[in-house]
């Protein structure tokens, strides 16, 4: 399986269990691996047309996470996936979601999912 690997996806969000903390939103970090079956051919073409253009995706992640709100992290990444599976012609998709500097009394870097999806 060749792969496209986008890291570092960062938003400000508003996402969490505390109405509290979906008002005043995180800070988010997503990174993604789209998965084919094969790059040869946008390899040897050379045309965005036959790939996929990693900007939108990387939008439309931005769009999902900011302009929705989800409780748990893991409904993000799951809405996240499903979206990008249904909307760009990929075979499978990885993700990680980070909830940066979460609001708890323990020093933390993040909370974080990691999911996997097939279309």
């Amino acid at each position: 399986m060749d792969k496209i690997i986008l890291k570092g996806i960062r938003f400000h969000g508003h996402h969490g269990v505390p109405e509290a903390e979906r008002h005043v939103g995180g800070h988010y970090e997503i990174d993604a691996t789209l998965g084919y079956s094969t790059l040869a051919n946008p390899g040897k073409t050379d045309a965005l047309a036959d790939t996929v253009d990693y900007s939108e995706v990387v939008t439309r992640i931005i769009e999902i996470g900011t302009q929705q709100s989800f409780q748990l992290i893991e409904a993000l990444a799951e809405q996240i996936a499903t979206v990008i599976l249904e909307q760009f012609a990929i075979d499978e998709i990885h993700l990680i979601v980070k909830k940066l500097h979460p609001p708890i009394d323990q020093p933390i870097d993040y909370f974080a999912v990691e999911i996997f999806r097939n279309a």
